[in-house]
């Protein structure tokens, strides 16, 4: 038996109207940027370099939406919400321009970690239709940039997501317990402590998605 599947949700933070992805993304992709100034010194082969800020992270992932069982529009059930968050909110006037904005969005995948951001991209694709012409099937590439400071990515919440005073994490697509020990802790051989701490039977039957409680290191090494 293993931990309980999460299902990823995009939640626009100025309506409150949740996007539960129905499939959660096989991978996803952090970037970012930081802005370097250089100071010319005679002399040497290379410039110094002076740290001037850091730029937001972008975080970008491909979703899968599928209706076609149901015969539902899926704009309808899920893609219409997510485009929502690229267009301009009439009620949210900035009183200094009088101009509006986009909805500021929030990533969430379970307990384990959180990203506040706002759309700078947005493509959809239909696939698939019902006999009407109504589409069914859509996969969706999603540009995120980040809208504030977490401290540290993916975002590490002690008291939710497992048993008290555990870290949680995410399982990635064709991760292993052995991988997961070996990043977490520095050693592959501490996967038994994860499975014991999870209650995992078949530890090479892991579902990307479920939440897994890390106990804390003192406990993995014993």
């Amino acid at each position: 038996m293993t931990g309980q599947l999460v299902k990823a949700t995009i939640k626009n933070l100025d309506t409150n109207e949740s996007v539960t992805c129905e499939f959660n993304p096989n991978s996803y992709t952090f970037t970012k940027t930081n802005q370097w100034a250089e100071s010319q010194t005679r002399g040497t082969n290379s410039p110094t370099l002076d740290f001037t800020s850091g730029s937001p992270a972008d975080l970008t992932m491909e979703l899968f939406f599928d209706t076609y069982t149901t015969g539902e529009d899926v704009r309808t059930k899920y893609t219409n919400a997510l485009w929502k968050l690229a267009l301009v909110n009439p009620d949210k006037k900035d009183p200094k321009t009088n101009q509006s904005r986009p909805p500021v969005c929030e990533f969430r995948w379970g307990q384990a970690w959180s990203f506040k951001a706002v759309v700078t991209s947005i493509t959809q694709k239909f696939t698939l239709f019902l006999p009407d012409g109504t589409p069914a099937r859509a996969t969706v590439n999603l540009s995120l940039r980040q809208a504030e400071d977490p401290g540290q990515f993916p975002f590490q919440n002690p008291t939710s997501g497992g048993a008290a005073g555990h870290r949680t994490r995410v399982v990635q697509q064709r991760e292993t317990l052995d991988i997961i020990a070996a990043q977490e802790y520095g050693e592959s051989k501490h996967w038994r402590a994860i499975a014991e701490a999870n209650n995992i039977d078949d530890p090479l039957r892991l579902q990307p998605g479920t939440v897994l409680a890390l106990p804390p290191i003192e406990e993995a090494a014993s």
